[in-house]
């Protein structure tokens, strides 16, 4: 697998979407993108645009969000890696005994209103393209300008010694992060793996919201939680410039103390 990206006309890295398709587009308007006569959002520049994952699940609009890296990764203008929240739809969708929890029963229910509304043929059909495009994704990107490494994006983060390669242990980093065991609720206890991080390489990662970016050795989270009612972020490269959108509301449903953003 190809893990290495040239970087061209320039990189636009998007955080966690979570199925907030309006402010998606809504970013890539501000960042410059239009819509060509295929439908298809294209950059004057030639820019194209990188997912960090999660790009499901939690919103409103997951099967639009999906669709619209389906169309969007075939074309080549667009990039997406493997994430939690992908890893666990890709393998409900290829039949394995999952249950759908934290907002990814959203997508189930967003499937059945569009087999009623599809039938059942395309609806088996969109699934195959989703299940092929979400277990393809792989566990990080590198970001190349003419030979240099510039960039590595992953969606929890990932260590030094792991940038380039693939296997079972990393792809799980990847999409986790450095979790050691659970607290008394049953949520994650993480560690800080970006504290390790040595070198000028940048590390730009998601899946942890934080209400503003956090910038630490080289390494730079741009998930701002925009389904829990925070923004949609944009790390644009080689600009280095963080471009936002602002969400409409919380779509979670996770409101005080259960709301990552708000709790900060």
């Amino acid at each position: 697998m190809n893990m290495r990206i040239e970087l061209e006309y320039g990189i636009d890295i998007i955080g966690d979407i979570h199925a907030c398709f309006d402010e998606f587009i809504t970013l890539l308007k501000q960042l410059g993108y239009s819509q060509n006569n295929q439908g298809l959002y294209v950059h004057p520049e030639g820019r194209k645009i990188l997912s960090l994952g999660d790009i499901s699940s939690r919103g409103p609009y997951s099967l639009k969000t999906m669709e619209f890296f389906l169309r969007h990764i075939d074309a080549k203008l667009a990039y997406m890696i493997d994430s939690n929240h992908g890893w666990k739809i890709a393998r409900w969708l290829d039949g394995c005994n999952v249950k759908l929890t934290h907002g990814d029963e959203k997508v189930e229910e967003e499937l059945v209103q569009y087999e009623k509304k599809h039938g059942e043929q395309q609806t088996r059909d969109l699934k195959g393209r989703l299940k092929k495009m979400l277990m393809a994704a792989p566990s990080h990107y590198i970001i190349s300008d003419e030979g240099q490494d510039c960039v590595v994006c992953a969606h929890a983060g990932i260590k030094d010694e792991y940038i380039g390669k693939e296997n079972s242990r990393i792809k799980d980093f990847c999409r986790y992060g450095d979790v050691a065991g659970f607290d008394e609720r049953g949520k994650p206890i993480r560690k800080d793996w970006f504290n390790h991080h040595k070198g000028e390489l940048i590390i730009v990662w998601g899946h942890d919201p934080k209400r503003e970016p956090l910038i630490v050795n080289n390494t730079i989270n741009i998930d701002q939680g925009v389904v829990f009612g925070g923004k949609l972020t944009c790390y644009r490269y080689p600009e280095k410039e963080f471009v936002y959108v602002r969400a409409s509301k919380n779509y979670s449903g996770r409101v005080g103390q259960d709301n990552p953003i708000e709790k900060e």
